[in-house]
């Protein structure tokens, strides 16, 4: 069972997820995240609820050199209360699939203190040990909730500022104590139907000869900008 829960669609039947790894782990648990089960070898130093020989972790692990702790957890669903979205900063990731990404910019939105993180269905999946692993302790510490953007978004009275090819200097990005940042996808960017959904659009300008940059490179300096305006 604990091998199945690489993929997606085992994890959504059983309600459950694992994520691997002594630093990830350690993280979680300091920040007060909790698990239904820890299998640890007697490698890992911290505490553990299932002990469980080297061999036995080299059956279920999911990494090609096993870690010496296994955790796993139940998924819960975050959803929305009225008019949450109106109040705090919010970043919005729409359709960001590569997870690395997405578990980037949860850190990220932890560094900066934004109040929570919105992804569209077409996100890489919340619970997914690359999206785990990314984002370290960011993890248990960010309110998450996955959204239909446009329907959500639709009829917001906070700004919504999406980081785009063409708009605004994103170093004029006035103060904005409630808004919503959207970031779109590696590929397409902002979607068309929550493109039609921003109040205003930012660009980084662009001064080298690169084509574009990583999703969360971006969302790092738009969510910097926001911050500094706010001192």
């Amino acid at each position: 069972m604990l091998r199945s829960l690489r993929d997606k669609k085992h994890r959504e039947e059983v309600g459950l997820y694992a994520v691997e790894g002594e630093k990830v782990v350690s993280e979680l648990i300091a920040a007060g995240h909790p698990f239904e089960q820890i299998y640890g070898t007697p490698g890992w130093g911290g505490s553990c609820t299932h002990p469980i020989a080297e061999e036995d972790m080299a059956r279920v692990s999911h990494f090609p050199t096993p870690s010496s702790v296994l955790a796993v957890g139940r998924i819960r669903r975050e959803t929305l209360s009225a008019g949450e979205l109106e109040r705090g900063l919010t970043l919005a990731l729409d359709g960001v699939q590569d997870p690395g990404n997405v578990g980037t910019m949860l850190r990220i939105a932890d560094w900066f203190g934004f109040d929570r993180v919105l992804l569209s269905p077409g996100c890489a999946d919340l619970h997914s040990q690359k999206v785990i692993q990314a984002s370290m302790g960011s993890f248990a510490r960010m309110r998450t909730v996955v959204a239909d953007l446009p329907g959500t978004l639709a009829g917001l009275r906070a700004p919504v500022v999406g980081c785009t090819l063409e708009g605004e200097d994103v170093r004029d990005l006035p103060a904005l104590p409630d808004a919503v940042i959207v970031i779109g996808s590696e590929g397409r960017g902002i979607s068309g139907e929550v493109r039609r959904l921003l109040t205003r659009a930012v660009t980084i300008p662009k001064v080298g000869a690169a084509e574009s940059l990583n999703a969360a490179v971006a969302a790092a300096i738009v969510c910097d900008n926001l911050r500094r305006a706010l001192r």
